[in-house]
């Protein structure tokens, strides 16, 4: 159905000029390619019915160089944030290069989408046709980038046209090799994270919408044991919730030395009081074992989790009372995080 489809593309929302032509870019398309078409190219894609993890994208041979480069450049883009190692060594082998020529056209505004390009080396232009049918430049890629994900990701036309202003060479993804990667990791990244946050007795305060928002936003990380994963006195970036694993929490005393103050465990997190005292970590902590967290960064937290303030303000009181039991008196810390 039509809200199936729009859930489905909602999973993914490309936002930076370097990793895609922008929303608002898209919405100078003209009318005349502004509507849905139906194609072997533009199939719909969900998720959700898809359930068979059998089917794996052809592989396609490079060098060392080549493959690391191409990781160097897929590690900054913000569709694969989400991934994990294992997906991204899946990116890295079903894409393929493709070499260009000055003046070529890689795709047109109003085509179907084929492929997802990541840009190895050359100028790119990126163009729209205005309101009289001219093209009008909206953006130059110089030697890295990449674009043309929005056409696969929404099963719309080409928003725009791509000119090669140099000779150069792009690694190209399909548009089903793509969609299967990027769309149904993020699915399984959203039901993964809207269970866990079920599991946060804090976050019962967000409505469905804000945890799906929530869940979209979170990024995995792993950590061994005894790795550091924040330190005290470090300015807050972000918060974790603890997806498998223990986490101990330290704080140094007024002898110098490190003191353990409490445990964290699966459905917990930790991290959020320096972001609501805007003030340096003034704890640690360290990985018990392996341990799989969810990280919020900062800017993402203060979006997401505004209804949720209140109950993290009112936490304050408690960790002090805490501190006070273990030192007998605040000292000074008004965030044991």
């Amino acid at each position: 159905s039509r809200l199936k489809e729009i859930k489905t593309t909602q999973l993914v929302r490309p936002s930076s000029p370097d990793d895609s032509f922008s929303l608002e870019e898209e919405s100078m398309i003209p009318e005349k390619f502004s509507i849905r078409r139906k194609s072997v190219f533009a199939e719909a894609y969900n998720p959700e019915e898809d359930d068979d993890d059998t089917i794996k994208p052809q592989i396609y041979p490079k060098s060392d160089e080549q493959r690391q480069r191409l990781a160097e450049s897929v590690k900054n883009i913000l569709l694969f944030r989400s991934l994990d190692q294992e997906q991204i060594i899946e990116v890295l082998d079903a894409m393929f290069i493709k070499d260009v020529k000055e003046g070529e056209y890689i795709i047109r505004q109003g085509d179907d989408g084929d492929n997802f390009y990541v840009i190895q080396n050359g100028i790119y232009n990126a163009y729209v046709l205005d309101n009289s049918q001219q093209e009008k430049l909206i953006h130059t890629y110089y030697n890295n980038g990449s674009f043309g994900e929005l056409a696969l990701l929404y099963n719309m036309p080409r928003a725009a046209t791509i000119k090669a202003g140099s000779d150069g060479s792009l690694w190209a993804m399909d548009r089903q090799t793509f969609r299967r990667i990027v769309l149904k990791s993020a699915f399984k990244k959203r039901k993964m994270y809207e269970s866990l946050i079920e599991c946060v007795p804090m976050l019962s305060a967000l409505q469905s919408y804000e945890s799906m928002n929530l869940a979209d936003a979170l990024i995995p990380k792993t950590y061994q044991d005894g790795d550091c994963i924040i330190k005290q006195g470090d300015a807050a970036d972000g918060m974790y919730f603890v997806e498998n694993g223990h986490i101990k929490i330290t704080i140094i005393g007024d002898n110098g030395k490190e003191v353990e103050i409490k445990r964290i465990q699966k459905g917990e997190y930790f991290g959020e009081l320096a972001l609501v005292t805007h003030k340096p970590r003034a704890a640690s902590a360290y990985a018990i074992g392996p341990v799989k967290v969810a990280f919020l960064d900062v800017e993402a937290f203060e979006r997401l989790l505004g209804p949720c303030m209140q109950i993290m303000q009112r936490n304050i009181n408690d960790y002090e009372s805490q501190l006070v039991k273990i030192f007998g008196s605040k000292n000074d810390i008004t965030d044991m995080r």
